[in-house]
């Protein structure tokens, strides 16, 4: 299928287009995390309530469940850079509307839906190009570059966030977000070449479901896809122990420095696993160690019935962190299997059944954690039920790969 040995970071960097959307990327997280501080305190300033800026922290999340299915599509039927400029200028004016003092609380809720609605077709469209820009291993190499530098723009942006907030303001934190938004749409015009639309662009009713059909129908109808999309799916038995992290460091004596250390584990796990993954195992190698990977990512979870310490947790979620990095193998492996016609389309299905199964995962864990009592056994039961799930989606990932020769 491919080379044995794997792409450098070097030669992937070396590709032109990809600087220019890893670096519009990695500056738009930045003020993407920026952005949820400040919002966090100007929602809490306009309501005096402390549920109020936890509703809107959502709102960050839940609008992709909608706009994942029905607009990624777009990024099938219209040429792709436009695609990315358009919802990337859409959202500087989004949040510049968002930072005029005054905004009614409803109306910032209104616009935030409305940028995390335009974020789903950016999404898709970046992800569909990715495999044509690199190719080869080089793309399994950029999306393992894509992952480390997010994951460690998300800690260095919630870390600084606070600081910068309290320096220049929130509603200036707010422009200052608004400006990412618009140098990403600048750079990606500039660095990344057009290309034709995979599809032909028909506005006529009842396109939209049946293009989601067709993108369903694509992962249902090829084994290879359906295990890889269980596969990244049993991430939503991993979220629990980050849902339950504050109840769990009061319930082995911590407090919010012990559940900051444990929510900041499990991410840098993430990004040692997936430099080694990425950068130092050949592709057919890393094919096999998907499964294993997979199982791995959760088994460590199952620790926390003993209630270990800070230092012992800490290393149960580097360790879960570090296995999660399969999800990149997952990933790139699933968008070179999709026809490029289709891949938006699909990454959009799979991407909002990931974010669905995660918030289940939080959803359940605060619901078994009231019957349990514990947050130790709870996160335990759910990864023993995330453990039990996974044998088959591995099994069925084993049976696609020799079915396929790989």
């Amino acid at each position: 299928m491919e080379v044995e040995r794997p792409a450098t970071f070097r030669a992937t960097f070396a590709v032109p287009e990809f600087r220019g959307l890893w670096f519009a990327e990695v500056q738009s997280v930045l003020g993407d995390r920026l952005a949820r501080v400040a919002l966090s305190v100007l929602v809490y300033e306009i309501t005096g309530s402390p549920v109020w800026p936890a509703v809107v922290y959502a709102l960050t999340y839940l609008p992709d469940l909608v706009a994942g299915p029905v607009l990624a599509g777009l990024a099938d039927r219209y040429p792709r850079r436009a695609v990315m400029v358009t919802a990337d200028l859409f959202r500087a004016v989004l949040v510049g509307l968002m930072a005029v003092p005054g905004m009614p609380f409803v109306a910032l809720a209104a616009l935030l839906v409305c940028v995390q609605f335009a974020q789903a077709p950016f999404t898709a469209a970046q992800a569909a190009m990715l495999p044509t820009i690199l190719p080869g291993d080089r793309y399994v190499v950029g999306q393992s570059v894509r992952q480390i530098t997010t994951q460690t723009s998300q800690l260095v942006g919630f870390a600084l966030g606070g600081v910068v907030v309290a320096g220049v303001g929130m509603h200036m934190s707010l422009v200052l977000d608004a400006i990412t938004f618009a140098i990403s749409a600048v750079i990606i015009r500039l660095t990344v070449a057009e290309r034709v639309a995979p599809q032909l662009a028909e506005p006529r009713a009842g396109r939209s479901l049946r293009r989601l059909a067709a993108g369903a129908r694509t992962i249902w109808r090829d084994p290879r896809l359906r295990a890889l999309v269980a596969l990244a799916w049993l991430a939503g038995a991993v979220t629990t122990a980050e849902g339950l992290a504050v109840p769990y460091a009061g319930e082995i004596g911590g407090g919010a420095v012990t559940a900051g250390v444990l929510l900041a584990a499990h991410p840098a796990g993430t990004v040692v696993g997936t430099a080694v993954v990425g950068r130092w195992l050949a592709p057919s190698v890393r094919l096999r160690v998907l499964g294993p990977l997979a199982v791995m990512a959760v088994v460590p979870l199952l620790g926390y019935a003993f209630r270990p310490g800070l230092v012992v947790t800490a290393g149960l979620l580097i360790a879960s962190g570090a296995c999660a990095s399969y999800q990149v193998i997952a990933s790139s492996t699933f968008m070179r299997l999709v026809p490029d016609e289709g891949r938006a389309q699909a990454f959009g299905l799979a991407g909002s059944g990931l974010i669905a199964v995660q918030g289940l995962g939080v959803l359940a864990g605060g619901g078994l954690v009231a019957l349990l009592g514990s947050p130790a056994m709870t996160v335990a039961a759910v990864a023993a039920v995330g453990v039990v799930a996974a044998l088959p989606a591995v099994a069925a990932w084993r049976r696609a790969r020799r079915a396929n020769s790989w």
